[in-house]
């Protein structure tokens, strides 16, 4: 079944809003977004959100940041924040990092191979590859994966 890709990140964010406050539109775009260029963004959202650990005070050691697994889901906003302000970063430990890919698009930065367990975010993005995928999204909508939805609805 295709999904307005409008009303699919409106209703991702209500379903995930008393699982993950506060992080609720941040998860449900990046999701809609993941599904919309072809990548399995519920998938790693209904595994991230039935996780315990959710929470990283992010701090910068020799290296950059070791996540502790910790999905990206819930951490991707602020790695982005703490590159914006400070700069490239390396990331070990990763969890989930596709959650980083549209969120380092939509601010136009680097990064490195976001399947992999340690990876950079940084530098300057000069062009955004995924436009036109985005574009049909938005004119044909997108087919999700109906049971992983109803998977997420029943938590």
């Amino acid at each position: 079944m295709q999904h307005d890709m409008q009303t699919l990140e409106l209703r991702i964010a209500r379903i995930v809003e008393p699982m993950a406050p506060g992080q609720d539109a941040d998860i449900a775009w990046a999701c809609v977004w993941l599904e919309a260029c072809g990548y399995p963004g519920l998938k790693l959202a209904v595994e991230a959100l039935a996780d315990p650990l959710r929470d990283l005070e992010l701090t910068r050691d020799s290296i950059g940041f070791d996540l502790q697994s910790i999905s990206c889901v819930f951490l991707a906003p602020a790695i982005i924040g703490d590159v914006r302000l400070k700069g490239r970063v390396f990331l070990r430990n990763v969890r989930h990092g596709l959650y980083l890919l549209p969120f380092t698009v939509r601010e136009h930065l680097g990064i490195g191979c976001p399947v992999d367990p340690a990876f950079a975010v940084g530098g300057e993005r000069a062009k955004d590859p995924y436009a036109e995928k985005l574009l049909i999204a938005a004119r044909d909508g997108i087919a999700v994966d109906e049971a992983l939805l109803t998977e997420l609805e029943a938590r």
